[in-house]
């Protein structure tokens, strides 16, 4: 084989020289061969191993960079969401995470409008019942997704004393005050504060001494963070500047098939306390009692329609679940004990909630009647959402001192905490 070399060298030559011998079976080395197809193929082998080696030392050096990722960025956006008679803007703050989850929540009452959280395919339905329009939450919201407070739940006869003094309430409720009274914390614009680490918004408002017939000036401040292990985080915190009594905590009204599905009882409902808090006929606490051999017993998973409809008089008082439950004291390392479990078997959604609080209520959406119409037009039929709140236990003003009965007081000087995980997951 003989080839004729020119004066300026060719820079395919030795391309050329490799493509000659294979096209003449002489033998081809493995260098010229992955030289060769690298060319065709448009790479470089050479190169190819030059790169190799330099990245491995770059490696071994701790000079190499972190590979980039498509993960989504944690945000939070704010958009108006309408106007207060005044011309007070309302706004929705959107929190999103990495996994494409979402939370809307309105400085109007801190209420979660909604909550878009994933199936078992993977698929994101709003899973809080609420309303498209500001005029919805202030002329017709059942406490939907709200902050309660002052003191949510009931207080009897509207009435409590500390020290000498009583104190009387506006009884919203006949013949009890309800949820702070006519214009409790849900009917107020909060000021905000976009969280700078993490995604998250904060809360806050000062009650007033007075304000509907609480004593003192009650600093508040609830804080909302979303976490990209698809955790809603609700933390609590506030102070007085003389005795008062408190109980805060968040209303929304869950539906895991998707809001707007006409049925919460094909849920199927764990809560482990083995005792709840019975009631007399207004929903007034008479006594703690065991949950065992009555149909509030849920400490296995139980569809929540299977006993609704029992003739035991606690669900009569209740028209169907509207007690409290309590929390067990087995605490995490975060200082949490585990609450409830919710499941919807359809969608495979779930819903589980750690607190630091000793009772839960589970209300079973008994007043609604699909006279209420929320997001998309949709009706919101007789139990086609629930609800679970953390909170110390109903009247627990009336019950100060009592053994079993955690302290609603908060005086001059001390610090209120509350802190609630919602962790939504799928199986």
């Amino acid at each position: 084989m003989k080839l004729t070399v020119q004066n300026h060298l060719n820079p395919l030559l030795p391309v050329l020289l490799i493509f000659s011998m294979s096209q003449t079976s002489c033998v081809v080395t493995e260098y010229g061969k992955k030289t060769k197809d690298a060319i065709i193929n448009g790479t470089s082998y050479v190169g190819d191993k030059s790169k190799s080696a330099y990245n491995a030392t770059k490696k071994k050096l701790g000079f190499e960079k972190p590979q980039s990722t498509s993960v989504k960025p944690m945000s939070v956006t704010k958009t108006k969401f309408g106007e207060m008679p005044d011309g007070t803007v309302v706004s929705k703050y959107t929190l999103s995470n990495a996994n494409g989850m979402k939370v809307g929540i309105l400085d109007y009452g801190g209420t979660v409008k909604e909550i878009f959280a994933p199936d078992r395919n993977g698929n994101f339905e709003n899973v809080s019942l609420g309303f498209d329009t500001l005029e919805g939450y202030r002329e017709k919201s059942p406490y939907f997704g709200c902050i309660t407070g002052r003191y949510a739940n009931r207080i009897a006869k509207g009435k409590f004393s500390l020290g000498e003094k009583e104190f009387q309430l506006a009884t919203n409720n006949e013949p009890n005050h309800l949820h702070g009274g006519n214009r409790g914390f849900d009917k107020y614009v909060w000021n905000t504060r976009i969280l700078e680490n993490g995604t998250g918004i904060e809360f806050s408002r000062t009650s007033p001494d007075g304000e509907e017939g609480y004593p003192g000036n009650l600093r508040c401040k609830v804080i909302y963070i979303l976490t990209d292990d698809n955790e809603l985080v609700v933390e609590y915190e506030a102070t007085t500047d003389q005795a008062t009594v408190i109980n805060l905590t968040n209303h929304t009204y869950f539906n895991l098939a998707g809001e707007g599905t006409e049925t919460i009882l094909d849920h199927e409902m764990l809560l482990p306390g083995k005792q709840f808090v019975a009631t007399d006929e207004t929903n007034i606490p008479t006594d703690v009692t065991a949950v065992e051999g009555t149909p509030l017993d849920f400490t296995s998973f139980t569809r929540i329609g299977d006993r609704i409809e029992s003739a035991h008089p606690q669900i009569k008082y209740g028209k169907g679940y509207d007690h409290t439950w309590l929390v067990g004291s087995v605490k995490n390392k975060e200082g949490l004990s585990h609450a409830a479990t919710l499941r919807d078997p359809g969608s495979g959604r779930m819903l589980e909630i750690h607190t630091d609080q000793p009772g839960i209520q589970f209300y079973s959406g008994n007043y609604l009647d699909g006279s209420i119409t929320g997001h998309g037009g949709k009706p919101y039929p007789l139990r086609s959402g629930l609800c679970l709140e953390t909170q110390v236990f109903p009247d627990s003003p009336n019950r100060q001192g009592q053994d079993g009965w955690q302290s609603c007081v908060l005086r001059s000087g001390e610090l209120y905490t509350h802190k609630t995980v919602h962790r939504f997951y799928a199986q």
